[in-house]
């Protein structure tokens, strides 16, 4: 009896804790609880940066350098660097992988259902750089791609803050709006913001990518093999003046979206290692557990296993360390009666509070009228309007092209990273009241 109530304990205990594993994993995946934490973490910043006492440790703390030394070479960069040029690329290759599995079997692999959200990201794009260029003087005009992002994490998670009554195609939509905004900062930062390229930068890239696709060949599919390939090319990137955080986009491009040809093979190992899991006692169970951890990375697909491993740390760990160590705006060293600094924060505030929503209105709506494209029919321009003011959100990934942008006047990077973070505030304020009269009025 004794030893029937110790099995039902252990039984008891186990599901417990099966059941609270099963809940923090859905709690790591909700975009609102990711959103959350990267606005605390810029709350954080931002009273840091500005605390009498202790705002000096804000900007000397994320100057301090970080050295490696390996035989005869030594690398020594500061801690904003490693955050911003190392720590990144995980953000980076997390976006390529949800690039290419959306264009394998998403929303981007169907080109009429994803005709409008692509025309409403390049509207979101074009317009905000056309405002941001029409109300900026000569002297900021290097800051032009600035109000062209979204932040996925925050405007996804202003948008599950409405609940379930919205429209399901909306989030879809702005989801697809925003991995094609992802893409064409990308590629904006590819073009427009390296440097002379060296040569011998593109052999070190050319040998890393080579390197990848050699031990998928041989059918490599452990995460942690591909970190030297993917080295190098950060480094070659690096050496070559491009921006090393693209190596995560090529990483990400290259993941496989299917699985190895042994599919079969390994689900009957699968199978075969469970019967033999209930015929031996644990103890002499170590191989079968082997053989089951085996075939399950053999039968997902790379592109999805990766990328729900890296979502946590890249949602909790990547982004908001990002945030802590960039959104920290002294506003004491932002001169607010200095014409350049204040044309700074209004263009970009007004790019993205009013850019971001009308280029996406205005080219859905014209695609639409075009024929070109259709919006579901649980879709109108008002969602269409509400999905715009939340990929007003640039934070992230604005913050990030404004430190290349400004690279070189820290003055006007500070009042770049102030109109980042009351435009986003702004848009996202808007969207969230937008959204609750749409939601009433239903």
């Amino acid at each position: 009896m004794s030893g029937f109530s110790e099995k039902r304990k252990v039984g008891l205990s186990q599901n417990i804790t099966e059941r609270s594993l099963n809940t923090i994993n859905r709690f790591l995946h909700i975009e609102s609880v990711s959103g959350g934490i990267l606005l605390l973490t810029a709350v954080i910043a931002l009273m840091w940066a500005n605390t009498e006492g202790i705002s000096e440790s804000y900007n000397h703390l994320w100057h301090t350098k970080v050295g490696l030394s390996f035989g005869g070479y030594h690398f020594s960069q500061s801690l904003h660097f490693i955050i911003n040029d190392v720590l990144m690329t995980v953000f980076f290759l997390v976006v390529g992988m949800e690039i290419k599995k959306e264009i394998h079997d998403g929303a981007l692999s169907n080109i009429k259902a994803a005709v409008l959200p692509i025309a409403a990201a390049l509207g979101g794009v074009v317009v905000p750089v056309l405002i941001y260029l029409a109300l900026s003087s000569d002297e900021i005009k290097s800051g032009w791609a600035i109000p062209a992002a979204t932040d996925i994490a925050f405007a996804v998670g202003l948008l599950a803050l409405l609940g379930k009554s919205i429209p399901s195609s909306a989030r879809i939509f702005l989801l697809t709006l925003a991995i094609i905004d992802d893409l064409l900062a990308i590629l904006i930062i590819a073009f427009f913001f390296s440097g002379g390229l060296e040569p011998i930068g593109f052999l070190i890239a050319f040998i890393g990518i080579v390197g990848v696709i050699v031990l998928q060949k041989m059918g490599f599919f452990s995460a942690l093999i591909y970190i030297l390939p993917g080295a190098l090319i950060w480094f070659g990137l690096l050496k070559t003046g491009a921006h090393p955080t693209l190596a995560g986009v090529i990483l990400g491009l290259m993941t496989p979206v299917l699985t190895r040809p042994s599919e079969e093979a390994a689900i009957e190992r699968a199978n075969t290692a469970i019967s033999n899991l209930q015929d031996k006692a644990i103890e002499n169970a170590s191989d079968e557990i082997k053989a089951l951890a085996r075939a399950k990375r053999e039968i997902l697909p790379p592109v999805i296993r990766v990328k729900d491993l890296l979502h946590p740390w890249v949602a909790f760990v990547v982004m908001p360390i990002f945030a802590l160590a960039n959104a920290g705006v002294n506003f004491g060293n932002v001169n607010f009666g200095n014409a350049l600094a204040f044309n700074t924060i209004f263009a970009i505030s007004i790019a993205l509070v009013i850019g971001k929503p009308l280029g996406v209105v205005l080219f859905t709506w014209i695609f639409s009228k075009l024929g070109w494209g259709q919006l579901p029919s649980d879709l109108n321009l008002k969602w269409v309007l509400l999905i715009g003011l939340l990929a007003g959100i640039g934070f992230t990934m604005s913050i990030f092209i404004g430190n290349l942008a400004f690279a070189n006047d820290p003055n006007i990077l500070e009042a770049a990273k102030l109109g980042i973070i009351l435009g986003s505030g702004f848009a996202g304020f808007f969207g969230l009241l937008l959204g609750f009269i749409l939601l009433r009025s239903k």
